[in-house]
């Protein structure tokens, strides 16, 4: 892939990302972003609907998960890497959703803090930030 062409996909992708960020409110549903924007250590859980809650937060980890895995292959044209990074993301959403719904249908005050940043890795395209790094320094072990 040419230099120019690889630069333009990585500014396309990255630009899907924060696109998602950018219209969150109207995209998905989620009455947790008002909540974690104010003084949530405070105040009571938010009325929800448990079903479409995590629907959309599914919904919304599948696309930067996609958008994510593109931007891998672009970066590091390797498929074993997006076989890994396909394994790692599924495993971690099996994990993080259990601990959401728990969180989601159990609010506890105390808990508020932890939920934030299970949910931060659900919705925000955190792997990708820890993955990129860990792949380029084994590139250059290899």
């Amino acid at each position: 892939m040419h230099k120019i062409t690889k630069y333009l996909w990585l500014m396309l992708l990255f630009g899907l990302l924060i696109l998602i960020r950018f219209f969150e409110d109207e995209l998905f549903y989620d009455p947790y972003l008002t909540f974690f924007k104010n003084d949530y250590l405070y105040i009571d859980s938010p009325r929800r609907e448990i079903l479409k809650l995590v629907s959309f937060t599914t919904l919304r980890y599948v696309l930067n998960t996609l958008i994510s895995l593109a931007i891998l292959f672009v970066l590091f044209k390797d498929k074993s890497i997006i076989k890994f990074s396909v394994i790692v993301y599924s495993l971690a959403f099996i994990v993080l959703i259990l601990v959401y719904l728990y969180f989601v249908i159990n609010p506890r005050q105390e808990d508020y803090y932890m939920f934030f940043n299970i949910r931060r890795f659900l919705i925000q395209p955190i792997i990708l930030i820890l993955l990129i790094p860990a792949f380029y320094y084994d590139k250059l072990k290899k």
